[in-house]
């Protein structure tokens, strides 16, 4: 799975690199080096003017968001779902119910540094249990990690609808099974978007028969591995020495 990731870029530079038009930021995200679910993070996303009976009046437009990790269906009676849908698999997510609608019309891409993975190491706990050692997993050029996602709009059912805390805006990275050296860190890996393939992924309108044929595991983007400070395994910390790399040797003997 996915459950950490750092998104530093500013909504500038997030504009500019995605080609966002009409970006709808009610407020910015801070750099963040280690984002958890339920956190706030940026989306990319392409929405089209609708009349009131729900049709699209206009072509789709490349915006950018803020929404909050932890996908919630529109049909959930309790918000707090959403911490347990921060990943869809790709295996699944066309049909299973809570991410099929979102599949069907509402993608989108999460941008990334990179994201966070834990290996079981030799050493063991007071309890007994592996130890783990957290890597770090980023594209070796330095640029934009563009993971696939999803997003919902859920209604919350206790507040008016002309409050603007009526709707939420809220995601989910789509993963898929880590097969090479990766693999041996975690199995589960983000699905991410090439550059070339952003259009047709983005666009609502897309069928998407072949859309998940778009999307390449992320060990198949140039990545590099390395060890990082076991601090960020702690939500409250945060900087950009959490993705800063640690001497493989310091590490190296507890490896499995």
């Amino acid at each position: 799975m996915c459950g950490r990731y750092a998104s530093s870029r500013s909504p500038e530079d997030l504009v500019e690199e995605f080609e966002v038009l009409d970006p709808r930021l009610d407020h910015v995200v801070p750099p963040s080096y280690n984002v958890a679910p339920t956190d706030e993070v940026y989306a990319v996303m392409e929405r089209a003017k609708k009349d009131p009976d729900g049709k699209s009046v206009a072509d789709p437009v490349r915006q950018l968001r803020v929404l909050r990790w932890g996908l919630v269906p529109s049909w959930a009676k309790d918000e707090k779902i959403g911490s347990r849908m921060i990943n869809a698999r790709m295996e699944t997510v066309a049909a299973k119910p809570a991410f099929r609608k979102a599949f069907a019309a509402r993608r989108c891409i999460l941008p990334a540094d990179g994201y966070f993975e834990w290996y079981e190491t030799r050493q063991r706990t007071a309890k007994g249990k592996p130890r783990k050692q957290p890597f770090f997993i980023t594209p070796q050029d330095g640029s934009v990690l563009a993971m696939a996602g999803l997003y919902e709009i859920w209604r919350d059912p206790t507040k008016q609808e002309n409050d603007p805390d009526a709707f939420r805006w809220t995601c989910t990275v789509i993963t898929t099974e880590a097969t090479d050296q990766l693999g041996r860190i975690h199995d589960r890996m983000p699905l991410v978007v090439e550059r070339g393939e952003r259009d047709l992924w983005l666009d609502p309108r897309a069928p998407t028969d072949d859309l998940l044929g778009l999307l390449r595991p992320a060990q198949q983007a140039g990545l590099t591995a390395y060890p990082v400070t076991t601090a960020v395994g702690n939500v409250a910390n945060d900087g950009p020495e959490l993705v800063e790399p640690i001497p493989f040797e310091d590490v190296e003997e507890t490896l499995l």
